[in-house]
């Protein structure tokens, strides 16, 4: 769990620290990397996130309702960030459909996403400690840990780019700096609250997957947005079709083969 931590919080301090210290960047190849994180994500969740889930859960049905929950909640979650965490980059205090979005705000819609993304990594530490126990012993564990981890990097630094760049319009540096901080600890501190609550029988099995479920389709949401908003003229660019291949063939290839 601290190589996670790590990682999760360097990540986003490395991508953010991009935005920061280069002003100028390509757009065109920002929404490329976009196309390639947001196919990996909306990959690892179909191979690996709800396979698991629809497992582990005794109820489909039920499950399947958090994971509707959770598109509609990302949906939310997007009012208040502008959609930052699509890779969307607009100027803070302006009109987004309707809201009036402040930094603040978008602080605050980020922070639950990032926070609640979190929480599944410390899922799939708690799920091999419940098969070792000897629980659920028709169900195998596969190795898609590191899967996921990737999955989220990937996410968490064009998320964090575009964080810094729709701050770095209106707000001092410093001041930047201190919420690019902010938000690089909110999906460690998720992962880690999740599991010690776990670990303290304040949360149970079932109500972790109600997190996990929810967060499963914010993740559908976000990944069919960034995908389908890659095109937004409806024309074929191939390049972006290429790309989200290839983000499918890495991820089957580390779900089914390493």
């Amino acid at each position: 769990m601290a190589v996670n931590f790590i990682l999760l919080f360097v990540t986003a301090m490395v991508a953010g620290g991009l935005a920061y210290f280069i002003p100028r960047w390509e757009e065109r190849y920002f929404k490329l990397v976009l196309v390639f994180a947001g196919s990996y994500l909306f990959a690892i969740t179909v191979l690996h996130i709800l396979p698991e889930l629809f497992v582990e859960s005794g109820d489909s049905t039920k499950m399947g309702l958090f994971i509707l929950l959770g598109f509609l909640l990302q949906q939310i979650l997007a009012l208040l960030s502008t959609g930052v965490e699509h890779g969307h980059i607009h100027h803070p205090n302006h009109q987004h459909t309707g809201v009036q979005v402040g930094v603040w705000t978008i602080m605050i819609g980020l922070f639950m996403h990032a926070f609640l993304e979190g929480t599944l990594l410390s899922h799939d530490g708690i799920l091999v400690d419940h098969h070792h126990d000897g629980h659920d012993p028709g169900h195998h564990h596969h190795h898609g840990n590191n899967n996921l981890l990737l999955g989220i990097l990937l996410h968490k630094g064009p998320e964090a780019f575009a964080l810094v760049a729709v701050l770095m319009s209106n707000m001092r540096k410093r001041l930047v700096f201190a919420l690019l901080v902010i938000f690089a600890f909110a999906s460690p501190l998720g992962m880690v609250l999740s599991n010690l609550f776990y670990e303290r029988n304040v949360l149970d099995r079932n109500a972790l997957n109600v997190f996990y479920g929810m967060v499963a389709g914010g993740f559908l949401h976000i990944s069919t947005t960034i995908f389908f908003e890659s095109s937004p003229d409806h024309r074929f660019h191939l390049n972006k079709v290429l790309i989200s291949i290839l983000a499918f063939g890495l991820a089957i290839t580390l779900e089914m083969f390493l």
